[in-house]
């Protein structure tokens, strides 16, 4: 069974058609990644399996059970977190504080202080960032912020997790740094979909990709399948990746 399967996802802004019809399915265990031009319909998506919108039309189950019409936080409760496009953490708190809010907000809300202090400082760990666990969210670098959303995010401790643009702005180093990150927290048994611009994230660590243009699924298949697919050259890859693959 999928963990999550969407079935005519649509989605309109005004008369704007933003996500159309899209079906999708996410196995246990899979990173599956999800890309197209600016505009596509990407973080819209995103926003529905998550609540922050609602549908128009469709439905969204997790595990088999209907998530679509949830609020976001019955559907964090439920085991789908996220990160966002645009950084948000709680800049004034400190990176251990942010995500102790997650321990206490997710899937388990009666933990003791003892017992949600201890994950939260290991999760910090797992993700590199103890030895800022006392900084303010906002005097940390770019990449560790963006870590520290991710780190809130698994405090509340998802069966799925969607990552949007964790690598934006990152340098090479870092984007490495992020891709073992990525496939690390998979291996803790986590199943990622992730929206990426990076293509050499998306191709090294996503086994199936979803491409979305005008907010229809225009292909999806392996990293190679899609790097050669003609359509997605067209719209969105252009002719270097004609050369690369």
């Amino acid at each position: 069974m999928p963990v999550l399967e969407g079935k005519g996802l649509t989605k309109y802004f005004g008369g704007l058609v933003a996500v159309s019809n899209v079906d999708l399915h996410v196995d246990e265990g899979e990173i599956v990644g999800l890309i197209g031009p600016n505009g596509a319909g990407k973080t819209t998506l995103f926003n529905l399996i998550s609540g922050a919108l609602p549908l128009r039309s469709g439905t969204i189950l997790f595990k088999g059970q209907k998530i679509s019409g949830l609020k976001p936080y019955e559907i964090c409760r439920r085991g789908v977190a996220r990160t966002f496009q645009s950084i948000k953490v709680f800049p004034d708190m400190s990176a251990l504080q942010n995500v102790l809010l997650g321990s206490y907000f997710g899937v388990s809300p009666g933990m003791s202080s003892m017992e949600a202090l201890r994950e939260a400082k290991e999760i910090l760990e797992f993700m590199g960032l103890s030895a800022s666990s006392a900084t303010r969210a906002r005097d940390l670098t770019l990449a560790s912020q963006k870590r520290l959303e991710v780190a809130r995010a698994l405090a509340t401790k998802p069966q799925l997790l969607l990552i949007d643009e964790m690598m934006a702005g990152l340098n090479p180093t870092e984007v490495a740094q992020a891709i073992e990150l990525v496939s690390s927290i998979r291996k803790n048994g986590i199943t990622i979909i992730m929206i990426e611009h990076v293509m050499k994230a998306i191709m090294n660590v996503c086994e199936r990709i979803i491409v979305l243009h005008h907010g229809q699924k225009i292909a999806e298949g392996t990293p190679q399948e899609i790097v050669s697919s003609e359509t997605v050259i067209k719209v969105y890859l252009g002719e270097r990746a004609r050369a690369a693959s």
